[in-house]
């Protein structure tokens, strides 16, 4: 009988152990591990698919004026990123992306890799399947995603109120029947136009210079008065002059 109890309390401390080997090797998802877990630490000089997944979650903390390619590759750019993303959400900021920083991430997307207060059908309200605009419908779909990472840390910079979207991808047909300009970043799926609510337009005008938009455009620029205008573009175009920008 003592041998069976001491037996159990063996198999018991040993499979602790394991789970807490399992803990300290591995970032273990806690939510939303459907769409893409990390199973590394990433710091600057490393490369691969795992890192061009991150910089898409921290696309949004460029800093003032600056955009962070998306191109798998862990430098100097990423790690100011992983830094300030680590300090919006009070994580130690030591530029390296570990357990801490995937967990706070899992936290903040849903299953299909949006993040949990932005979703691919309030990007597009002009057709399911995100064809006929200026790129494939692939890359359409990718754009918007990035743009919802953006807007998700200006939303936590906002004090985690809602930012209101209005319009964001388009095709030709939709773009037309609008009256949008036909160079529009709407067509490229990376361009978003917000509505005043719980900010005012020219906050969200202001607030956006640092999460990553080349484009912003807000009132007292012809024609958006009544919305703010982020996108990506390859040059910068800032303009709200009610707004002092």
């Amino acid at each position: 009988m003592f041998r069976r109890i001491a037996s159990s309390i063996a198999a018991l401390s040993l499979t602790a152990v394991a789970g807490l080997v399992g803990v300290v090797a591995t970032a273990s998802p806690a939510h939303a591990d459907g769409c893409y877990t990390w199973g590394r630490t990433l710091s600057e000089g490393m490369s691969g698919e795992d890192v061009r997944q991150l910089q898409i979650r921290v696309a949004g903390y460029p800093g003032y004026g600056e955009v962070l390619g998306i191109d798998g590759i862990f430098g100097p750019a990423t790690k100011a990123a992983v830094n300030r993303f680590k300090n919006a959400y009070g994580l130690d900021n030591n530029g390296i992306a570990g357990p801490a920083v995937f967990n706070k991430i899992y936290e903040l997307q849903d299953n299909d890799c949006t993040p949990v207060n932005f979703s691919y059908a309030e990007l597009n309200d002009c057709n399911s399947d995100w064809s006929g605009g200026a790129v494939s419908a692939s890359t359409a779909k990718f754009n918007a995603l990035v743009n919802m990472w953006k807007l998700q840390a200006m939303r936590h910079a906002l004090g985690d109120r809602q930012i209101i979207v209005t319009s964001a991808f388009r095709s030709y047909a939709c773009n037309n029947a609008v009256g949008g300009s036909s160079t529009s970043r709407h067509l490229y799926g990376d361009a978003v136009d917000l509505a005043a609510g719980p900010h005012s337009l020219c906050t969200l005008a202001k607030r956006a210079r640092y999460h990553g938009w080349r484009e912003i455009l807000g009132p007292g620029y012809p024609g958006h008065n009544d919305h703010t205008h982020v996108a990506h573009k390859s040059s910068q175009t800032w303009s709200a002059p009610n707004c002092g920008i």
